[in-house]
């Protein structure tokens, strides 16, 4: 499968659309009990350039297949066919305690059944030696379900924590310190080499998983630095005669052109986030860069995010997006876009793409499915949105002693084997002729590979990350490269690179209220005039506190 990490909420919304569905995670919980009585509301900041002796020594591994596509990093490497020969990359079992290990990870739709009744996972368990025990959580609830956990202090061997929920998660740090095992002498330096699938990660990944600053955890690396794109039915452009549009005027006219609701055919999702992108708008943390003068700004203070807010309001208001969409009744866009052909143009995450094109091509072998490369409404280079923060994080609980540890790290080792090995093929395709059946392009899964396998075993590990081989889609690995290589060079620098922040609380409440205002006024609910008075609500209440947190963590990185 294919993940991509971004900020919280478009991740999450990536992740999700990449399943196939539809709900987003839910945000909150209560706050982390007796960790700490010690107030933590006005955030904190790391500099994890500070800790780069703690960092695993980056080793490749010997006997891996060759990429037929090659990343411009941090975009990954992609594979165009399945392997024809597999390797064994682990050749003992990690397991050697015999006592079952005991793991919680999210999973999205119905929960898989448990390892009395799965034959997929009494399989890998014969493999790993040790059986791994999975309590299976609703994705969409899972912060809250960490937070009571934390404040119970009651965490199973193995934590899995997405990257998008860690910033729903009260003085996230402490609870790290009181619960979770210090990772560090374990993994660092040439220490990693007695997990050599470990060893293959990205650095930026591990730097990502410093805490408190000791490794803390197992990151789980991105396969895809950018959040969002804008995709087209190419199909549907050919078949009309028009090219595909090469700059926001040219876009907004086709736009015109095409909406037509005789024929129940709109030009439009929510695009928002791509219109803030062709105008600039700072992306980064979430949306803040650095002015002139050296301090802070956030992008609702920019003229930029100003000129953006204009044209989406425009959009809205001339029609262009589909109506079940602006009065929020619950369409699917995804259905819209890729089946019926009622929208052409996409706001997603690159993790919708492959999917949506396998399965609405059944029906329409002519679909075409392209993303627009990113054009700039105000001259010059384009700015593209993105970072390499891992998809999550797996934590050791603290207390089990050194041998257990070394054995749960074995065992994330080798959940973690690559494309074109054994491990991998009974990882995310299960037993043949029970979970999938061969075929030349590869294996393809049965109906019961689709009911128990939920990703289990990679959410308890991590992937040195590549794309494919996706043998219903041939031309989607060179298509998503392509467009990805050509993009990575005008990805937003991060003013805060390598530092680890913890927002104020009163900041990450009032962002959510905060963009419901914004929505009131792209749909015309609220007069443009308001946008101040938005502006100075968003100050007074977090906005001014995140400004001086960020301010202050520069000259600690260095800058």
């Amino acid at each position: 499968m294919t993940f991509h990490h971004s900020d919280a909420r478009s991740s999450r919304r990536t992740f999700l659309s990449l399943l196939g569905l539809g709900a987003a995670a839910a945000a909150g919980g209560p706050l982390l009990a007796g960790c700490s009585e010690k107030p933590s509301s006005s955030g904190a900041a790391q500099n994890l350039d500070a800790f780069a002796d703690l960092l695993p020594t980056h080793r490749d591994l010997a006997q891996s297949i060759r990429p037929d596509v090659i990343g411009v990093r941090p975009v990954p490497d992609g594979y165009t066919s399945y392997p024809a020969s597999l390797v064994d990359a682990i050749t003992d079992k990690p397991g050697t305690s015999g006592k079952e290990i005991t793991a919680m990870t999210p999973a999205w739709g119905p929960a898989p059944p448990g390892v009395g009744q799965s034959a997929y996972l009494q399989a890998v368990n014969a493999e790993l030696g040790t059986p791994v025990n999975f309590t299976i959580q609703d994705g969409n609830t899972y912060a809250d379900k960490l937070n009571a956990m934390f404040g119970a202090r009651d965490v199973p061997d193995l934590l899995c924590v997405p990257g998008w929920e860690v910033e729903k998660i009260p003085r996230f740090a402490e609870a790290i310190g009181v619960l979770f095992e210090d990772l560090t002498d374990h993994l660092k330096g040439d220490a990693i080499s007695s997990y050599p699938m470990l060893a293959t990660f990205p650095t930026g990944s591990w730097r990502n998983a410093i805490w408190n600053g000791r490794l803390a955890a197992v990151p789980n690396p991105t396969d895809g630095p950018f959040p969002w794109a804008m995709f087209t039915r190419k199909d549907l452009l050919d078949a009309r005669g028009l090219a595909a549009p090469t700059s926001l005027d040219e876009l907004l006219t086709m736009a015109r052109e095409i909406t037509d609701p005789a024929r129940n055919v709109w030009a439009f999702s929510d695009v928002f986030a791509m219109i803030q992108m062709y105008h600039k708008v700072p992306g980064s943390k979430g949306g803040w860069r650095l002015k002139s003068d050296g301090t802070p700004e956030f992008k609702y203070e920019t003229p930029e995010y100003r000129q953006a807010l204009e044209v989406m309001t425009k959009i809205y208001k001339d029609g262009l997006v589909h109506p079940d969409l602006v009065a929020s009744k619950g369409a699917d866009a995804t259905q819209l876009f890729a089946k019926s052909g009622a929208i052409v143009f996409k706001q997603d995450g690159i993790g919708f793409w492959q999917g949506a094109q396998a399965e609405h091509q059944k029906i329409n072998p002519k679909l075409n499915i392209q993303p627009l490369p990113v054009f700039s409404a105000t001259g010059g280079d384009p700015l593209v949105w993105g970072d390499d923060e891992p998809i999550s994080y797996t934590f050791v609980k603290k207390g089990v002693g050194k041998e257990r540890v070394e054995e749960l790290l074995r065992v994330i080792n080798w959940c973690s084997a690559p494309l074109g090995s054994q491990e991998a093929q009974l990882r995310d395709f299960g037993v043949a002729g029970q979970h999938h059946t061969m075929t030349p392009n590869g294996p393809v899964k049965t109906e019961l590979a689709f009911k128990e396998i939920a990703n289990q075993y990679f959410f308890i590990s991590g992937r040195n990350p590549t794309v494919g081989p996706f043998p219903d889609t041939p031309n989607y690995v060179q298509d998503v490269l392509t467009y990805s290589n050509a993009m990575v060079k005008y990805l937003e620098k991060d003013p805060w690179d390598g530092v680890k922040l913890e927002m104020p609380a009163a900041y990450k409440a009032n962002q959510v209220p905060t963009e419901d205002k914004f929505t009131d006024v792209l749909r015309g609910r609220r007069p443009l005039s308001d946008v101040d008075g938005i502006v100075q609500e968003w100050k007074a209440n977090g906005g001014e506190e995140a400004r001086k947190l960020l301010a202050d963590s520069l000259p600690k990185a260095g800058r």
